[in-house]
Order: C-alpha cells, then structure tokens, then sequence
C-alpha cells in the first residue's frame, strides 16, 4: 500500500521507514531505484552540454529553480501544500546544503583540474563512506560485511570502466582530489541525514529543498556571473531545463522514496549503476568511444549492486 500524505505534505502512515527497516522489499522499489541511477546518470552529459555556455553558478541556481517551481506545479495541482514551520524548512536547507549546493559547487571547481576519469573514480567512493559512516557512528540499520564487498566491488568495476590509466594520474592535484573526497563524504552524510525527512512527501521536500538552493546560489550569480549579460546556446537552454526536471525534479524525489524503502546503503547502490547509464547517454548524446574494458567493468558493478541490495533478512531464511 502506498505511503498517503495530508493536505500540509506530512506523511500519513510510517510504512516506507519501517520497509527499510524491515527489508520487506519488492521488485517496484528495485525499480525506483535503477530509475533513480537513469535520472542522475544524465547528469554528466547534460551539464557538458550546458557548461559551455553558462557558467557553473547560474547553470545550478537555474536548473534548481527550474526544478523547484515543475514541483510546485504537480504539488499545487495535487493540493498539497507546502510545510511553513521553521522545523520543516530547517531540515529542507540543511538536506539541500548536504545533497547539493556544498557538494556540487565543489566538484565543479574541482573539475577545473582534475580529469573526468578522475572525477568519476573519487565521486564513486560514497558507498564506501556511507558504509563507514553507518557502521562506525549511526548504526541506523545493518552494515554488514557483504555490502562492504558490494561497495568494494562497484568502485573496481567503476575503475575498469572509466581506464586503470585514470589511477595514474592521481595525487597531481592533491588538493582538488581531496576537495571531491569531502564532496563524496559530503553525499554519504546527505543520504543519512535524509532518513530524518521521511514524514514528509518526497515530492514535497524535493521541492522545498530545490527552491533553497537556487534561492541561495541567485545573489552570487547575478553578482558573478551577471546573466543578462550571457549568451548560452539553444543547446545549452534546453539542457538546462531538462536536467533540472529529469535529474533535479524527478531524481530527487525518487532519491527520498528510495531512502524511505530501501534504506541508505542499498540507495547508494545507484551510485554505481549509473555509470554504465551515463556511459551509453554520453556515447549517445556527445558521440563519445565505448570503453574497451565496459563488458568486464559491467560485471564488476553488477556483482557490487547485488551485493549492496540483497536484503539480508533473505540471505538469512536462504
């Protein structure tokens, strides 16, 4: 039965927690999930597309809003309003400086000097902090040792697809590789502090949490980037907006139906599946060569992704 809300956007019943809790899971929340690993995995190739022509800033604070009033839109056709209290709006901002602004002002500086290849390796650790995070510290839900394989197991087939050749260029840019470390850790916070928004509509706190964003990043861009004064291509225009309603609206609204259902270790699974996702997009979209070693890094992120979202009450009763 699925999760109802009341008209403020507060959840009515207490069954998506209690189903991560649980693992009474089915093959609709694996959905979610490999939907979740389509929308973000369109990230890459989008942003490519927009970055040529708006500077990073505005392309956040746009996509955001964007994304934050087609939310609004279905909410408002839906009749649910948005939560007002201070309590509410505290979490909001707090998930959305976590999730998004902290960690993607970060990397897009750090992208400045360090390779995609790179980048993708470093951003592919989040499994592995929120394993530490959840095992050492919250202990919110059970960590066990086949999902730490899991985790290992995604990041070495993350590592074959993109090229052993990217290992190599490690440490030339000490600072920009550990600033995208702070980023991953950064994600891994966001998908455990997220469990505390689990009252809510997940379209509703995607919504208030996108509309902080991009309220917070507008004064530096019209200070910075001074966008009256860009000219972004067509190209540019529209993969903004399509990324905000595909990546921004729609994925992180089944972001935190896939917290409230499978939990934070088997959410951060899609982290992995969307690397072969954004490899197909970015050979379709940007013509982009497929990786020689995609078969065998294919295999590698397979195995981690079951590892990470087997339930283990299952592996029990088996």
């Amino acid at each position: 039965m699925p999760q109802s809300t009341s008209p403020t956007g507060r959840a009515t019943t207490s069954q998506l927690p209690s189903m991560a809790a649980t693992g009474a899971r089915n093959w609709r929340d694996y959905a979610l999930l490999v939907a979740l690993a389509c929308c973000w995995s369109s990230t890459y190739p989008l942003a490519k597309l927009a970055l040529d022509t708006i500077p990073p800033v505005t392309f956040i604070s746009a996509r955001s809003l964007i994304a934050a009033a087609f939310l609004f839109a279905i909410l408002w056709m839906r009749g649910v309003r948005i939560p007002t209290d201070g309590k509410a709006w505290k979490l909001f901002a707090t998930q959305q400086l976590i999730n998004s602004t902290f960690p993607f002002l970060i990397i897009t500086w750090s992208q400045l000097y360090v390779p995609a290849s790179n980048t993708v390796v470093l951003a592919s650790t989040t499994p592995i902090f929120a394993f530490l995070i959840t095992s050492l510290i919250t202990r919110h839900e059970p960590a066990t040792l086949l999902k730490l394989a899991g985790a290992l197991l995604g990041l070495a087939g993350t590592i074959v697809i993109v090229g052993l050749d990217a290992l190599r260029g490690f440490g030339s840019e000490i600072v920009a590789e550990i600033a995208i470390l702070l980023a991953t850790i950064s994600f891994a916070c966001a998908t455990i502090f997220g469990l505390r928004l689990s009252e809510y509509d997940p379209m509703v706190v995607a919504a208030g949490s996108l509309l902080f964003g991009g309220l917070v990043l507008l004064p530096p861009s019209l200070i910075i980037d001074q966008p009256w004064t860009l000219h972004p291509t067509p190209t540019a225009i529209i993969a903004t907006i399509v990324m905000g309603i595909v990546s921004s609206a729609l994925g992180l609204m089944l972001f935190y139906m896939c917290l409230g259902r499978l939990g934070t270790l088997t959410t951060n699974a899609q982290g992995y599946l969307r690397i072969p996702i954004g490899v197909g997009l970015s050979v379709l979209l940007l013509g982009e060569s497929v990786p020689s070693n995609l078969a065998l890094g294919l295999v590698l992120v397979m195995a981690g992704v079951a590892a990470m979202t087997v339930p283990t009450e299952r592996l029990k009763r088996r």
